[in-house]
């Protein structure tokens, strides 16, 4: 679940205080500044899914240093890959520099020196959303990776795109969602990095060979979970999509515990659960909801759903409605506390995002 916190809940006088220790606490310790501490406005949503950890900042102008002392203070020993959007920023780390970043992806190492800044003027506000990734947990060696630190990386083509397009859907989309579900965005959100960074690095091919099947059966997974509510999204056209033939899909698949049309099946149920739980969805009809996640047939919905839960759309709604009011995020203050490495987004779309427009929302068909 995901926590959101605002310097809102916070007396003024200890509003840019707070979000300093936010930033120690979720991200790594840093030296902040800005101009004028007392007008400074800041909020943050943090989401872990496990595998990695999803932290969105929206602040205003500031500069920050994260020195070898602050280093040995505390390290998470991460790579942090960031989205910015709204106002830029810019970040400058070994030999690296990203000059003004809005709109693009930019990485940087937790375990060396790094400047930044968001130079904008009263009133303008960046937004970064920033996924954590721990270093271990890439298949590159650091020398390699190092040549990507503070480099712009384009978020509108290729595995950019779709990594951008993850990071702008996934607080939405993990609304709702249980352990097991988090856990499996945290794994897709792991291999569209991999996969994002390996294209930088000119490297994929160099993957091995389990690597590099697990990298397409996590972008498999994110096409999947983008397209569900296309209701002609099947075995045979993710196949095509990804350029295999279908037998070579279902291989990809049988060291899981279900086949492609299962997943597919089991996840739009999944989603369909989560907004039949949401009150502000309350007054939806259900065979809205059912067609919103691909379901043609709202017989065949309700069919499957009793089989999958035991009771219908409308008995789960009925009897579930009260504690899913009494469950919704609030907004925390000042003594919010997180471990550092955790983070999370809140965003406004459900959809995990595919290499172009023309699958990007539950309406769309496949090309």
């Amino acid at each position: 679940m995901s926590v959101r916190i605002s310097s809102a809940a916070v007396a003024p006088r200890d509003r840019f205080e707070w979000f300093t220790d936010v930033i120690a606490r979720s991200l790594a310790p840093t030296a902040i500044r800005c101009e004028d501490p007392a007008a400074f406005r800041a909020e943050a949503t943090l989401l872990d899914l496990g595998a990695v950890q999803v932290s969105t900042f929206t602040y205003g102008p500031l500069s920050s240093r994260r020195t070898p002392a602050l280093i040995r203070r505390g390290d998470p020993e991460q790579y942090q890959l960031a989205l910015v959007t709204g106002s830029p920023m810019w970040i400058s780390q070994r030999r690296g520099d990203s000059g003004p970043v809005s709109g693009d992806l930019v990485l940087w190492d937790t375990s060396h020196p790094y400047e930044a800044g968001a130079p904008g003027e009263d009133g303008d506000v960046v937004r970064a959303v920033v996924m954590q990734l721990p270093r271990s947990a890439l298949p590159f060696r650091a020398d390699r990776v190092d040549r990507l630190l503070a480099q712009r990386i384009p978020a509108g083509r290729g595995m950019g795109a779709v990594l951008a397009q993850f990071l702008g859907s996934v607080g939405a989309h993990a609304d709702g969602c249980g352990e097991r579900e988090l856990a499996r965005l945290g794994s897709v959100a792991l291999g569209l990095a991999t996969a994002c960074l390996a294209e930088r690095l000119d490297a994929y091919d160099d993957l091995p060979a389990e690597a590099r099947e697990e990298v397409l059966l996590r972008q498999i997974d994110a096409f999947i979970e983008h397209n569900l509510g296309d209701p002609e999204l099947t075995p045979k056209a993710v196949a095509a999509r990804h350029h295999i033939s279908l037998r070579r899909l279902q291989q990809l698949f049988q060291g899981r515990r279900e086949g492609v049309a299962a997943a597919i099946r089991r996840r739009r149920l999944e989603h369909c659960r989560a907004d039949l739980l949401r009150p502000e969805l309350l007054g939806r009809p259900v065979h809205v909801i059912a067609a919103r996640w691909g379901f043609t047939s709202a017989a065949v919905f309700s069919r499957a759903f009793r089989q999958a839960y035991g009771l219908s759309p409308s008995e789960l709604r009925h009897t579930a409605a009260p504690s899913a009011a009494a469950g919704r995020d609030g907004v925390v203050g000042l003594h919010a506390t997180r471990r550092a490495g955790t983070g999370g987004w809140d965003g406004p779309d459900r959809r995990i995002g595919a290499r172009d427009r023309r699958t990007s929302g539950p309406d769309r068909r496949l090309p």
